[in-house]
């Protein structure tokens, strides 16, 4: 069969069996790969025999599986696998760029990213700015003829903006920028953001794809020509690529994905509706719902409300730790995308190094709580965040 359906991908896509028929995808712990003879070595290494293994750095057949299938699930051509969320934003940018380029990015972005953008970036001499990533006519203003890139996160962390990636891409394009999108919140199960006009999508493996809080892992996707060319001259040696062991974790996570990122939306809403206008709250941040600035984008970008939402406490910092301390499901971490449900504070964690005029200015208050909903009984999860806001 052609054209396999999305959940059919998940399961079968990339596999690559040894000589032992294998029903689970098999782990090359290698870190090399042996020649029949020298002639052969030479050849490979100067990519004129058959495109094969050299050295895992480079490449791994368990590595290579799930590269695969992350891009039969984007819809993209080819994949790189990287070794964290971050590696594949920092090889994503850093591939692409160089001193005297210039980029527009969303100013709303995780800590973690804006500091390659606002550090790394400029520390070489690529010049930034930044916009309103909402805002379609900030973006026309700032890019310009030698506009090399463009870069936002499709949907905020943790505000839960929601940037129209389509017009976005419309406005780069039309200077012959590329479009880097990390897709994260949106999820691989809800994104069509290669249909929509991205050319490099990025995500943390770590969050959805694993999505049992086992591994670190990244993945850049794009055009054959774009990831083989550009992406992957500048990870195989800069060193950033996915261990196997990692790789064959994802694969597992991606058999189960679709089935975990509906449920852990289904909670979501379920949450956001029924805290939506609760007395404790100055505001409840949820994509799925009518009330949200973008909710129509959202609908029509990604067809759902995802699997995040914010709650911003009356009280400030004190109410939010009242309430996260008195969750009883719910566990405090800083990761997101798990079959366990986790509430973060970001003022205090994930967004900590801002400053506190830039936390206000993207809205990132010290009663803002980051809630990603996980697996567990709608039911049970809504009685829990219902008597967390009363001890709050």
């Amino acid at each position: 069969m052609t054209d396999k359906r999305t959940r059919t991908n998940l399961v079968h896509g990339g596999t690559k069996r040894s000589q032992w028929n294998e029903v689970s995808e098999a782990i090359f712990l290698t870190q090399g790969f042996v020649y029949e003879n020298a002639e052969q070595a030479e050849a490979r290494f100067l990519e004129t025999g058959p495109d094969e293994f050299i050295y895992a750095r480079y490449g791994n057949p368990t590595v290579a599986m799930f590269e695969e299938r992350m891009a039969l699930l984007e819809g993209a051509e080819d994949g790189f696998a990287c070794a964290s969320g971050m590696a594949a934003v920092n090889g994503a940018l850093t591939s692409l760029l160089r001193a005297g380029d210039h980029i527009v990015s969303a100013k709303a972005l995780f800590g973690s990213c804006l500091y390659i953008v606002e550090e790394v970036l400029t520390r070489y001499g690529v010049e930034v700015t930044f916009v309103d990533g909402a805002n379609l006519d900030e973006w026309r203003a700032a890019v310009r003829p030698d506009t090399k890139a463009v870069f936002f996160e499709s949907m905020s962390n943790p505000t839960l903006e929601v940037i129209d990636i389509a017009g976005v891409a419309e406005i780069a394009h039309s200077v012959g920028a590329k479009v880097v999108v990390d897709n994260v919140f949106s999820t691989p199960v809800y994104s069509k953001a290669i249909e929509q006009g991205a050319d490099v999508v990025v995500y943390s493996t770590t969050k959805h794809v694993d999505g049992q809080g086992r591994c670190l892992g990244g993945v850049i996707l794009g055009t054959k020509e774009h990831i083989r060319g550009v992406v992957e001259p500048y990870m195989k040696h800069t060193g950033g690529s996915l261990s196997p062991f990692n790789a064959w974790v994802m694969l597992k996570g991606l058999e189960t994905i679709a089935l975990r990122v509906r449920a852990q939306t289904e909670g979501a809403l379920a949450i956001a509706k029924a805290t939506e206008g609760h007395e404790k709250l100055n505001r409840l941040i949820y994509p799925g719902l009518p009330s949200h600035a973008q909710y129509d984008l959202a609908q029509r970008q990604l067809g759902s409300g995802g699997t995040m939402l914010s709650l911003e406490l009356k009280g400030g910092k004190e109410a939010a730790f009242r309430f996260l301390n008195a969750m009883q499901i719910a566990v405090i971490s800083n990761n997101l995308g798990d079959a366990k449900s986790i509430v973060t504070h970001p003022a205090t964690t994930t967004h900590q190094r801002l400053s506190v005029e830039q936390r206000a200015e993207l809205g990132i208050s010290d009663g803002l709580v980051r809630f990603s909903v996980g697996i567990e009984d709608p039911a049970d999860l809504v009685a829990d965040v219902l008597q967390a806001l009363d001890a709050a």
